[in-house]
């Protein structure tokens, strides 16, 4: 059986000040390299196998300090990056609720039906992120592997193997950053034994809408 740990990047600057990230990157703050960091102590005793990040700067350097002096491959790997929502990287989430507001209800109420001009939709996120999971399972048959991934694309995946309706994809719990969640994945057998656990973190924080 293979046992993925799942983890989301330590908050970064961008969401410190609600701005929206997506495949743009911004470094992670004092607090993000803390939480992960404390994550790294909490998983020491686990024998990860190999890690795996998205290609972003943020779970790179997330990955790095979970990983901390252990002697642990890192892969970087495209599709574990952040949905693309377009227009909005960048943006303050005070500018896109002005400028884009149909557009921003459909994201979080209606994720099925969401559409960005120059971005992704959640389908295409879905099909992308589960990929690269049946990719990692195929390579890792067994053992202990540790993906450090995005907000979204933790929702995505939590959704999916709960069984849950795409609409549903922002129902609670909110993802904080280092926060931990965990698939076993046997052969014909995907199930989730921990959501969004933070456990090793003196305070979790986040701003619920700003991934």
């Amino acid at each position: 059986m293979l046992t993925l740990y799942i983890t989301r990047h330590g908050e970064t600057k961008w969401n410190v000040q609600s701005r929206m990230q997506g495949w743009a990157d911004s470094a992670l703050t004092p607090s993000g390299i803390v939480a992960a960091t404390q994550l790294g102590k909490r998983m020491q005793n686990i024998p990860i196998d190999t890690v795996y990040c998205s290609t972003s700067g943020r779970t790179i350097h997330t990955a790095q300090l979970i990983i901390g002096e252990r002697d642990i491959p890192l892969f970087q790997k495209e599709d574990l990056r952040e949905i693309n929502v377009g227009e909005w990287q960048g943006m303050l989430s005070i500018d896109i609720e002005r400028d884009y507001a149909e557009q921003l209800k459909t994201y979080y109420e209606r994720p099925s039906q969401y559409k960005s001009a120059s971005g992704e939709n959640f389908h295409i996120l879905k099909e992308r992120i589960l990929r690269a999971v049946e990719e990692i399972a195929s390579a890792h048959p067994d053992g202990h592997v540790l993906i450090v991934t995005h907000g979204v694309v933790k929702k995505c995946l939590i959704n999916h193997f709960s069984g849950a309706d795409l609409d549903l994809l922002w129902d609670p719990p909110f993802i904080h950053g280092t926060s931990l969640t965990v698939l076993e994945v046997d052969t014909n057998r995907r199930e989730l034994t921990m959501i969004g656990d933070m456990s090793h973190a003196e305070e979790a924080k986040g701003t619920a809408k700003v991934q």
